[in-house]
């Protein structure tokens, strides 16, 4: 079994160094536009483009398919492809970065303690490389997506400031709406819920030049950055509750880490064949979460301050 990585990045060598250099190989579709894998092969999809061509490309050949990224339009194509990917016997992880991904992993778990969830908000601070970097610049400017009501509304991006509190040592940052792929994958998981929202942290200078070039190039990785999901809902009481879950870790590292776990799934066999979403309630959430933190990601709960 071959383990193929696309994007030789900050997450794609990361993803490569956890899964083991033994069964990884790198695949770059400019050189080679059909891929090479045999059914039974996983793909983890980390490079900078849209990802649906070549998921659907790599499913056709009976591989399994973790992609990394949070591209709108492009999240609403892979959901498109679950029928296709199911006849191939096959299994597409849709997001498995840190949102979408580590944030619909930490939403089940949370979702757990409840009897009914309805409302579910995330917020992530920083990047990971310079491509998420610049996905983050545009999101600024694109449009966010939030679930309220039943009913999907779109606002500008860079909309709705919020002070949110990102686990120790980020803290209190503002944070605006943005386009996000997060909601979409999370209404598909957590249907009951009426209200599911996604925030991304931003400065002014963030804010005023979104809509211009980025002025200098990025860093070619971040400092440490944060994930932070707030599950809202009713207990086995009827008493209404509120539930924060986070991390705080390199951006790379987090994500890497999310997309090996469901790496190592794959090749146990523990994924069902067609679309996974992260949040999916018939996953094996805590191994998923289990692993994440054996890849040195440390998961925080917000238990109450004195």
């Amino acid at each position: 079994m071959t383990v193929w990585v696309v994007g030789r990045g900050v997450v794609g060598e990361r993803v490569a160094r956890l899964v083991g250099a033994d069964v990884v190989q790198f695949h770059d579709p400019r050189a080679e536009p059909t891929p090479m894998a045999t059914p039974g092969d996983v793909a983890v999809l980390a490079h900078p483009v849209r990802h649906a061509p070549l998921a659907a490309a790599f499913a056709a050949r009976g591989c399994s398919v973790v992609t990394v990224g949070d591209h709108l339009d492009d999240t609403y194509d892979l959901v498109e492809l679950g029928d296709a990917v199911t006849e191939a016997g096959a299994t597409l992880v849709i997001g498995a970065a840190v949102t979408p991904g580590l944030s619909g992993l930490l939403a089940r778990w949370s979702a757990r303690q409840f009897a009914s969830v309805d409302e579910i908000h995330v917020a992530v601070h920083g990047t990971a490389g310079p491509a998420c970097a610049r996905v983050h610049h545009r999101s600024l400017t694109g449009r966010a997506v939030s679930w309220i009501d039943g009913v999907w509304e779109e606002s500008p991006g860079g909309s709705g400031r919020e002070l949110c509190w990102f686990p120790e040592p980020v803290g209190a940052h503002d944070c605006y709406r943005a386009e996000i792929a997060s909601p979409v994958l999370l209404h598909q998981s957590f249907t009951e819920a009426s209200r599911i929202t996604a925030r991304r942290s931003a400065t002014r200078r963030d804010r005023g030049t979104a809509r211009l070039p980025m002025l200098r190039p990025p860093h070619a990785e971040g400092g440490v950055g944060a994930l932070r999901v707030e599950v809202r809902g009713v207990d086995a009481t009827g008493l209404r509750r509120t539930h924060i879950v986070g991390m705080a870790e390199l951006l790379g590292t987090a994500t890497a880490a999310t997309a090996a776990a469901f790496v190592g799934a794959a090749r146990a066999g523990r994924l069902p064949t067609g679309v996974v979403l992260a949040g999916d309630a018939e996953l094996d959430t805590v191994s998923l979460l289990a692993d994440v933190a054996a890849y040195g990601v440390r998961i925080q709960e917000f238990v109450g301050a004195a």
